[in-house]
């Protein structure tokens, strides 16, 4: 048995005051991404400075306006990227660029050093706050760890005086989730007189879950009191940065934007350190959901997967949400089922809103494509395969040969597993439009006449093969239809009756296409199946229909 008791709960927050739980999310916040620095720093193999420029460049077509560049002091590495940044003027003006660095004045010269000729910039310090922190790594007191954090506060604005840019302050409480409320309250503010913080010149507190530690409520609720008790509030731009360690950074996230955060900090697809940070573009394609705008130029997944893939040499897991291979993709067959009906009843009321059985957003609207959307396996179903014959090539078939066909891929799935939809329409014409054996329609001749009562009738004057062998035959019925039934009944020594017969048109212009479905009873026997024919001629299609549904029943 696991050994569970080695564990302690995080306690909760007594805070019966709470109010986020009756809130919902009105717009999207600031998005700050830290791809280039939080994200690149957990990478196997961190990205080059090309690749880095690469993923830069498409983060601002994205429309990030805060963009966390990386640690400029740390490394040779990251202090050539953010020159070349400059040197290259690849920064926007409306674009704020944000460099970490630790609170020591060494580190803080060299980050001004670095930044020189930046029009906006977020210089962004922190210290660990935690009770574990200070007990096992720092052994310092309460007052050494704030001391440390206003010390931080008095170079930056030592070196800031001599910074031509716009500069904003950003102080973190490092493990904020680990450390006591009261206390992380009292560095922050101690940071923010330092700073001297007012609503013309903000600071930005940032509380991360350093590591998730708990529940997304409790997140919540430390991130409201927080808000709720700070003083100066307006001179506070107040940013969340949650790692995924529980695995429920996102949830944690959208809780605490209701509690107060304006300003989230993530990555692209979660990248970062341990289960990773949160991930921005699964936030905002949540919002864009909820009819929310995101406030990010995020309509192609693909191409964002693409460049994220190749210079981060990561992969994005098949069911990644939104840009997993798999998201948009149905292998049930009462999912399938759902789908096909949904689609259909879009496009019938021509509605203005999304509304389709378990696809919470329309994939085209963020470059995905419809022809995934449906895969055939052993578990699908009837729906599945009519959406495949309808979305892929054209056919709509009836209602009553759903199950029919379905039945002809299934034992194929049931052998070799998932079934191609190229191979489903092979099936198709094998079991349906190919069906040429032993007889095969080549030609008709339809003329009036009149039956033995002197009514209106149909003669049809049918060419046919019989296992090669031409033949030919004559009807007469009330119509086409009616007419080759029953010559068919007697040149074959058969008893069949049509139940139901529909049609339409594969494709449009001066080349198009009809295709029938006839639905034949063998009188006999009781047995019923379908035939299907395909003709630019709508009663050739028919009688092609007729020839398929009898080779099937009798042959």
């Amino acid at each position: 048995m696991l050994n569970y008791q080695r564990y302690k709960r995080v306690p909760v927050v007594d805070f019966p005051e709470r109010t986020w739980p009756f809130k919902q999310i009105e717009k999207a916040p600031v998005w700050c991404s830290v791809d280039l620095r939080d994200g690149n720093q957990a990478l196997v193999e961190p990205m080059v400075v090309e690749e880095k420029m690469e993923f830069f460049s498409m983060l601002v077509k994205l429309g990030f306006k805060e963009i966390e560049i990386g640690f400029p002091a740390a490394s040779q590495i990251e202090y050539d990227f953010l020159r070349q940044l400059v040197d290259r003027r690849m920064i926007p003006d409306d674009v704020r660029v944000q460099v970490l660095v630790q609170c020591r004045e060494h580190l803080i010269k060299r980050t001004f050093e670095a930044i020189k000729g930046i029009k906006n910039v977020v210089v962004h310090i922190y210290n660990s706050t935690s009770t574990l922190q200070r007990d096992v790594v720092f052994n310092k007191s309460k007052e050494e760890i704030i001391q440390i954090a206003v010390d931080g506060t008095n170079l930056v604005k030592k070196y800031a005086k001599n910074f031509d840019g716009n500069l904003i302050l950003e102080y973190s409480p490092e493990s904020f989730t680990g450390t006591e409320l009261d206390f992380a309250l009292e560095i922050c503010t101690a940071v923010q007189d330092t700073w001297g913080a007012t609503p013309e010149n903000p600071i930005i507190i940032n509380l991360p879950s350093t590591v998730e530690m708990t529940t997304p409520n409790v997140y919540a609720d430390q991130i409201e009191w927080m808000n709720t008790h700070f003083k100066n509030r307006d001179s506070i731009i107040l940013s969340v940065h949650p790692h995924n360690d529980r695995g429920t950074g996102v949830a944690a996230t959208e809780l605490a934007v209701l509690a107060g955060a304006e300003r989230v900090e993530g990555t692209l697809f979660g990248n970062g350190e341990r289960t990773g940070n949160v991930d921005i573009l699964t936030l905002a394609y949540n919002m864009f959901s909820q009819g929310i705008n995101p406030e990010l130029e995020i309509e192609n997944i693909r191409n964002i997967s693409e460049v994220y893939e190749r210079c981060t040499k990561m992969d994005i897991p098949e069911r990644h949400p939104y840009a997993g291979k798999l998201v948009f993709t149905a292998f049930s067959g009462s999912h399938q089922d759902a789908i096909n009906k949904g689609m259909n009843a879009l496009h019938e009321r021509d509605s203005q809103h999304w509304e389709v059985p378990y696809l919470p957003i329309d994939p085209a609207d963020i470059g995905r494509q419809y022809e995934p959307i449906v895969r055939i396996n052993s578990q699908s179903g009837k729906g599945g395969v009519a959406f495949v014959m309808d979305t892929f090539f054209g056919f709509k078939l009836p209602k009553g040969m759903h199950k029919e066909f379905a039945d002809v891929i299934q034992a194929i799935s049931e052998k070799q597993g998932e079934v191609a939809p190229e191979q489903i329409m092979e099936e198709f014409r094998h079991n349906y439009t190919e069906r040429k054996e032993p007889i095969h329609f080549r030609r008709c001749q339809i003329t009036d006449t009149e039956n033995e009562d002197g009514d209106f009738a149909t003669l049809v004057k049918v060419t046919y093969t019989n296992n090669g062998l031409e033949k030919v035959f004559e009807g007469v019925g009330n119509g086409p239809i009616d007419a080759i039934q029953n010559g068919l009944e007697k040149e074959l020594n058969i008893e069949i009756r049509v139940l139901d017969y529909s049609e339409h048109a594969l494709t449009s212009g001066s080349g198009a296409q009809a295709a029938s479905y006839i639905h034949l009873m063998d009188v006999k026997t009781g047995k019923v199946t379908y035939g299907v024919g395909i003709s630019s001629n709508i009663t050739r299609a028919s009688f092609r229909g007729i020839f398929s549904a009898v080779n099937r029943l009798f042959y």
